[in-house]
């Protein structure tokens, strides 16, 4: 039998941390997997104990990389019913306070064996090629493919000297995905402009919001009112996930929009602050705690409102439509995906947004079609991936290396000797300012410990 492709997806979080990068590579992973055509290993980040009690909710630790596992499968065969047959390996990882993400420690490349080096995905390549030092990822791989989910550069914005930062920001992720991929899809046209990159949504729902949705289509069938609640708003309290757009709507249109009830769900850094801001406001708002958006409580809400534009594609705005529900939204790149869908609402302004709102609060979600629950799944964004990536144009052969440097090719282009200029300042300067993982983290990972000399940031002499 012909050897099956092996795709490994290397990603900057891991379940039990509940945010966009742990969950959409895991399903992800599931479906590539899913038809046997090809071999999958998911790659997570293995944190030390500390830094898991600070991060993970609810109090959950793991004492070994092989706990963690069993809890990330549990937890997706749960929701997709499949029988998940990828793999699962880790790497090193620290969590950074300061930027509020876990960086890589290491050779993250190292924890595929060279023999299944085929193709790799980057589940946020700008962020784990910052501190790479190690392997050039187009020389362990022969095809990298990065998959851009997070606007930094509107985050960055927000921080004290922010433009000044994304500007640097914004050519250091350019230069450090031009040495490293070969193709990059981004997911929607709010990130930053890419070298061969594509716009597209190549992530899909949870099946259990599809579920939910096709509950409520029966229900709508039968006559029976699917949708007994108003408006609600889930998302971590952080003014930067749309708290701050949404309260101002609300505070700036409290006459036209009397009567109105809102609730709010939520925990993070700036809850006090949020709640503090809502109570000042005639309009009614309930301030609720952090819950499972497929959580019963929020099966009956008919609107959610979701002003935020600091997303690239909003997860939750994805799963209120799949449950039936009418999303208003801002008329903003980021939510270009979901316009084609009858129950998505966009506003401009405040008085659009005034309009929209007092509208679908008073008519029903129009019932989704199989087609749009289909476009919503992970069964249509794993071959929107596919798609996008043109993996069938991968090169058969990984790039040569020399024998001195493991992050330089031996082609004789100039194109190539560019690039390669280019990869050896990245590793010089990386090989300063990289954390190196410690040897109880390499040991429980499975990786062998680092020497200093191989941390050195000048490369090594042929042996």
């Amino acid at each position: 039998m012909a050897k099956k492709e092996h795709i490994a997806i290397f990603t900057t979080a891991s379940l039990p941390w509940m945010t966009g990068t742990a969950v959409n590579p895991l399903f992800r992973a599931a479906y590539l997997a899913k038809d046997g055509h090809r071999k999958v290993t998911l790659v997570i980040p293995w944190l030390s104990k500390s830094d898991q009690e600070y991060l993970y909710p609810n109090k959950i630790t793991f004492n070994s990389p092989t706990e963690q596992e069993n809890y990330v499968r549990e937890w997706i065969e749960q929701r997709t019913e499949l029988s998940c047959s990828f793999n699962i390996r880790f790497y090193p990882g620290r969590f950074s306070r300061s930027k509020r993400s876990i960086l890589a420690l290491g050779d993250i490349t190292e924890s595929i064996p060279d023999e299944e080096s085929d193709i790799a995905v980057l589940e946020e390549p700008e962020h784990l090629t910052w501190y790479h030092h190690g392997k050039r990822w187009k020389i362990k791989f022969r095809y990298v493919v990065g998959i851009v989910h997070t606007n930094y550069l509107e985050y960055v914005k927000r921080e004290k000297y922010g433009s000044a930062y994304a500007f640097l920001l914004k050519y250091m992720n350019n230069w450090v995905v031009d040495i490293y991929c070969h193709k990059v899809i981004r997911l929607s046209g709010a990130t930053q402009e890419l070298p061969r990159s594509v716009i597209c949504n190549v992530h899909g729902v949870n099946p259990k919001f599809l579920e939910i949705g096709m509950k409520k289509n029966e229900q709508q069938k039968h006559g029976t009112n699917a949708f007994t609640k108003g408006a609600y708003y889930i998302g971590k309290m952080v003014w930067s996930k749309g708290y701050k757009e949404l309260l101002k709507l609300l505070r700036d249109h409290q006459k036209e929009l009397e009567g109105l009830e809102v609730d709010l769900f939520g925990t993070g850094e700036d809850s006090d602050e949020i709640q503090e801001a809502a109570q000042k406001l005639n309009i009614t708002i309930r301030i609720n705690p952090g819950r499972d958006h497929a959580d019963p409580i929020f099966h009956d809400y008919k609107v959610f409102l979701n002003p935020s534009t600091t997303d690239v594609v909003c997860t939750t705005t994805a799963e209120a439509l799949a449950m039936g529900k009418i999303v208003i939204c801002a008329d903003h790149v980021s939510n270009e995906f979901f316009k084609q869908f009858a129950n998505c609402r966009t506003f401009k302004d405040g008085e659009t947004f005034v309009e929209v709102t007092r509208q679908a609060l008073t008519e029903q979600p129009a019932p989704l079609t199989e087609s749009q629950m289909h476009e919503l799944s992970w069964d249509s964004a794993t071959s929107r991936f596919l798609k996008a990536a043109e993996l069938d144009k991968a090169p058969e052969k990984k790039l040569t290396k020399s024998h001195s440097k493991s992050f330089m090719s031996s082609s004789l282009s100039l194109h190539a000797k560019l690039e390669d200029a280019s990869a050896f300042v990245h590793f010089v300067g990386t090989g300063l300012v990289s954390p190196v993982p410690n040897e109880q983290q390499c040991k429980e990972v499975g990786l062998n410990s680092l020497s200093k000399k191989q941390w050195s940031f000048l490369p090594k002499k042929a042996s």
